[in-house]
């Protein structure tokens, strides 16, 4: 989705469902799905009618990567962990909890960094290697 946020705020006119469906290879009933996710938390908003589509609805100085992984229902930030939560052996109890912490840790570092980066940080950051670069723009025209 962060792709497809930041082909919008590149483009003035709304994206259908369709094309966002192509440009992520899905079908656009996977798309509408996720979308509602987007615009229930006020990120994008969509707008019926032969011209219509989906188009971005906030400050993208405003919005994390977090924000993002929430807005769609993202799973836990890691699919790891003890396959067992009481396992009778004391081994595995103890290798279990050492995995917990090791994760828990890493979690709230992967949250915090997150959080930490705005849909602008991406913005700037495409804008500046289109600058530097521009097959890159290019290559991402397909909005």
């Amino acid at each position: 989705m962060l792709h497809v946020l930041l082909h919008m705020a590149r483009n003035d006119r709304p994206m259908t469902s369709e094309q966002i469906a192509a440009m992520l290879g899905t079908n656009a009933a996977v798309v509408r799905r996720t979308m509602a996710g987007m615009r229930k938390a006020g990120y994008v908003q969509s707008e019926k009618g032969h011209h219509g589509g989906w188009r971005l609805a906030c400050d993208l100085r405003r919005v994390t990567l977090l924000d993002i992984h929430h807005a769609v229902g993202g799973p836990r930030l890691f699919a790891i962990g003890a396959d067992r939560d009481n396992p009778d052996c004391a081994v595995e109890r103890v290798v279990n909890a050492a995995l917990a912490d090791a994760l828990r840790q890493a979690e709230e570092l992967l949250t915090r960094r997150l959080g930490a980066v705005t849909l602008a940080d991406l913005a700037a950051e495409f804008d500046q290697l289109c600058s530097t670069h521009p097959a890159a723009a290019h290559a991402h025209s397909h909005a």
